[in-house]
Formats: C-alpha cells, sequence, structure tokens
C-alpha cells in the first residue's frame, strides 16, 4: 500500500514537472514572440522616423535653394532698377547739358521745317523761363526770319529742358524735353545694359 502511494506521488510529481516545463516553454515562445514583435514594431518605426527626417532635409533643402534662388532674382531685379535708374539720370543730366539755348534755337529750327510743312497755324513753343528768355533775347527774330513763321514762346514750370511743341495752339504737341529725349535714348541703352548684366552673371 505505501509503495502504491509513493509510485502515485511519484507520478503526480512527474506530470507536475512536465506540466510545468510544458508551461515554462510556452511562455518562452510567447516571450520570445512578443520580444519579435516589439523589435519588429521599433525597427518599422525607426525607419519612417528616418525616412521622415530624411524627407524633412530634403524638402528644407529644396525650400532654402528656391528661397536662395528668388532672393538672387530679386537682387539682379534690384540692381537692374538702380543701374537703370542711374542711367536715366546720367542720360538726362547730360542731354540737359548739350541743350544749351544755341542747341535749342537749332532744335527748334528743324522741328519748325519737318513739323509744320502745310500748317499755317501759329507755332506756340513752352519751355522753362530761364530757356524762354535767352531765346527771345538772343534767337527768336533769327528763327522767325529762318522759318518764316509766327513764333510764340510760352512758359512751363514742369519742364526742366528741352521744349514742347504745337502746331495747333496746344490741343496736342510734340515732346523734345530733356526727359523725352532721355527715355527715348534709354530704350536704346537699357536693353544692352541688361546683355551686359547677364553675362556678367555668367561669369
Amino acid at each position: 500500500m505505501a509503495e502504491e502511494i509513493r509510485d502515485l506521488i511519484e507520478k503526480i510529481n512527474q506530470e507536475g514537472i512536465k506540466s510545468a516545463e510544458e508551461k515554462a516553454h510556452t511562455i518562452e515562445v510567447a516571450a520570445k514572440q512578443r520580444a519579435d514583435d516589439l523589435l519588429a514594431q521599433a525597427t518599422l518605426e525607426a525607419e519612417e522616423m528616418i525616412a521622415a527626417a530624411k524627407d524633412r532635409i530634403r524638402r528644407e533643402d529644396e525650400k532654402e535653394k528656391t528661397l536662395l534662388a528668388q532672393a538672387g532674382r530679386d537682387l539682379l531685379l534690384s540692381l537692374r532698377k538702380e543701374i537703370n535708374a542711374m542711367l536715366g539720370s546720367i542720360v538726362v543730366s547730360d542731354i540737359r547739358q548739350a541743350l544749351t539755348p544755341g542747341a535749342l534755337s537749332k532744335l527748334l529750327s528743324e522741328a519748325v521745317k519737318n513739323y509744320s510743312a502745310g500748317e499755317s497755324s501759329d507755332i506756340t513753343v513752352f519751355l522753362n523761363k530761364e530757356d524762354l528768355e535767352t531765346l527771345e533775347k538772343n534767337f527768336l527774330n533769327k528763327l522767325r526770319e529762318e522759318t518764316k513763321k509766327t513764333i510764340i514762346l510760352r512758359p512751363a514750370e514742369d519742364i526742366s529742358g528741352g521744349f514742347t511743341i504745337s502746331f495747333d495752339h496746344g490741343k496736342s504737341c510734340y515732346d523734345f524735353t530733356d526727359k523725352a529725349l532721355a527715355e527715348y535714348i534709354g530704350t536704346y541703352l537699357k536693353p544692352k545694359l541688361n546683355q551686359i548684366l547677364k553675362e556678367a552673371i555668367k561669369e
């Protein structure tokens, strides 16, 4: 009887140990699977974070390149604008100096001869007060004799140099002011200047 009890206890112990070992193995497999899942998830998240970081860096680089390109274009446009303004100022200044009373008299004479053909009305010339007084004093009679026209000089505060001339009592006029002449000359100079700037950028 005692031997049977001993065998029973031994059997129970063996079954318990076997059950415990199986349970431990199951736990170990589950733990390993869980660890593998966590590692895979962590790896995926790390790869996504790296990809996102690379994409962000790429976008920032593209944005920076775009901003630099825009800044370069803005600088070039600003520089071109300043140079064109400077060129315009130089041209106006040079033309103003060139439009001496004698030069104005010759220009007026040519304008009257070339533009007043067939016109019978008086010719009205608008110019600044200082040039008007000089022309009136030294050149007006000669101009009238040369052109055989009635020429009337009128002061204009908005004209700094040169003149405007009308053959229809001021209804329309031809503009020979320093600003108009400078603008006319500038239309030929600016394309060349722009080409010089483009070539300078390539170097």
